[in-house]
């Protein structure tokens, strides 16, 4: 836990640390929603036109997004191996994909043929499970690669400023914004190294006292993993009534007017940061709308 990095902000001098952070949340909407575009094609099959996935370009559009992510590590200066801690548990969750796309396979009309097949159980296994399992970890690892270099480059009290600031319409219903985001989310963020370091430190306890988390029989996991979650509700608990004895203490009033000692001002570099994720995002669109026959037109190529 000590080295679960996602949610953690790495102070580092560099190009995407200085950009707005309003800019770079809505640069990271924008290319995730570049991510969860369906490239598809539509084939004759049967004498019916069907909509199947076009493997090839969305292979090719999401190695692209894993090149523009790893460029922005590079400029952030930041090591992308930072992230593979992260990402350890959700091994267990790949390997559940992989067995549910063999198992149910969510696709019409199979065009990658045939990977193997089970004569004794009548059952056949297309290469298009194993593709769909791929672009949803492969979805999956570029979205926490962002949402990391979001929460890496950006200062909590920062990130929920610009958040607040998108939500700033909801005022016309009266929305309690600023009782929302500039308090509730911006204590969370504080709160979320403190509470993995709290993990840590009780892990260690706990574990010097015997308990186990990993070997022995269910039993013993579940009663090692109670020590640890009880303590841990218990020191949240006894840490979150302690700030709120200090805001009371210091006259901390949700409903009064918030002053900033820091004024977010548009740069021409936030402006070209938010120019290049748009065109991003409208060249992905206009791929999908036109079919990618423009790329086909171009490069004189027909992708699968």
């Amino acid at each position: 836990m000590k080295d679960f990095a996602l949610g953690r902000y790495i102070p580092v001098e560099s190009p995407l640390h200085r950009l707005d952070p309003r800019v770079k949340i809505f640069a990271t909407l924008a290319l995730v929603v570049c991510l969860f575009l369906p490239f598809e094609r539509t084939i004759l099959h049967e004498g019916k036109d069907v909509t199947v996935t076009a493997w090839t370009i969305s292979a090719i559009m999401l190695g692209l997004l894993l090149v523009l992510a790893l460029v922005f590590f590079a400029i952030a200066r930041i090591n992308p191996l930072k992230l593979w801690s992260s990402m350890k548990s959700l091994w267990f969750t790949i390997l559940i994909l992989m067995i549910l796309y063999i198992l149910l396979p969510n696709f019409t009309v199979p065009t990658l043929g045939i990977a193997f097949r089970v004569e004794q159980m009548n059952w056949t296994v297309y290469w298009d499970s194993f593709a769909s399992a791929g672009r949803v970890i492969g979805r999956l690892t570029i979205v926490m690669m962002f949402t990391f270099l979001l929460t890496a480059t950006t200062k909590p009290l920062d990130l929920t400023y610009a958040l607040q600031w998108y939500l700033t319409p909801l005022k016309i219903i009266y929305a309690p914004i600023a009782e929302i985001f500039a308090m509730t989310i911006s204590i969370a963020l504080r709160f979320i190294p403190t509470l993995l370091e709290d993990v840590d430190r009780i892990s260690k306890a706990q574990a010097s006292r015997g308990a186990s988390y990993s070997s022995g029989g269910i039993r013993r996991k579940i009663v090692g993993l109670t020590s640890l979650i009880i303590p841990l509700f218990v020191s949240a608990f006894t840490r979150s009534e302690e700030l709120a004895y200090a805001m009371i203490c210091r006259g901390y009033d949700p409903k009064g007017k918030r002053t900033r000692y820091h004024k977010y001002r548009f740069h021409f570099g936030d402006l070209l940061f938010f120019l290049f994720a748009s065109a991003v995002l409208a060249l992905f669109i206009v791929l999908i709308v036109t079919h990618f026959d423009f790329i086909e037109s171009w490069f004189k190529v027909s992708l699968p």
